[in-house]
């Protein structure tokens, strides 16, 4: 895979903090990444036939894989990039769309009863939970995770993440502007 790379300044709480951003040159899917008082946050767009196809492979119906590909849909990943532990608690971020009410992101457990009301077995339920990034864990030095986080964005639209961690008995916070919801022909 190629990537081009466009680097963006940004001004984060404390510190000044470069975001990068790639595309895929043959999936024309975007990457958003940062790093910042020992975390990388990185986003890359999953196109919504991506969505479809993952999750119907897992047991989703078409009708309730297409509910979740109708939402702006991102691998998440974070790194712990610095030398003591961090947690984080998904609960804590928040998006944002310009003119409207900053929002949190929508939870296992909510759509747990979403999928429940969709009548999606338990098995995919479980496939699907599995997939999402964690709602809260410890990263020791060096650890990281990935899953997927979902956004009540429409098709290309654009929003700001503030993501929060603790460290060291310490709140901190940073934030990815511009992000850009997959395109329905990504």
């Amino acid at each position: 895979m190629r990537f081009l790379t466009l680097t963006l300044l940004t001004a984060w709480p404390l510190v000044g903090v470069a975001t990068e951003r790639s595309v895929d040159a043959e999936t024309g899917l975007a990457t958003w990444q940062t790093e910042t008082q020992g975390i990388q946050v990185r986003l890359t767009q999953i196109s919504p036939d991506q969505v479809r196809g993952f999750y119907q492979a897992r047991g989703f119906t078409a009708a309730a894989a297409e509910r979740y590909a109708r939402e702006c849909v991102f691998m998440t990943v974070v790194r712990n990039i610095g030398d003591i532990p961090i947690q984080h608690r998904l609960a804590d971020w928040r998006y944002g769309v310009a003119g409207q009410p900053s929002r949190r992101i929508r939870s296992k457990t909510e759509w747990d009863r979403i999928w429940k009301r969709q009548g999606v077995s338990e098995a995919a339920r479980i496939a699907f939970t599995w997939a999402q990034f964690p709602a809260t864990q410890t990263f020791a030095p060096g650890d990281w995770n990935q899953g997927m986080t979902a956004y009540r964005v429409p098709r290309g639209g654009r929003f700001d993440l503030s993501f929060v961690w603790h460290a060291d008995g310490r709140t901190h916070s940073g934030k990815l502007e511009h992000l850009r919801c997959a395109d329905e022909d990504s």
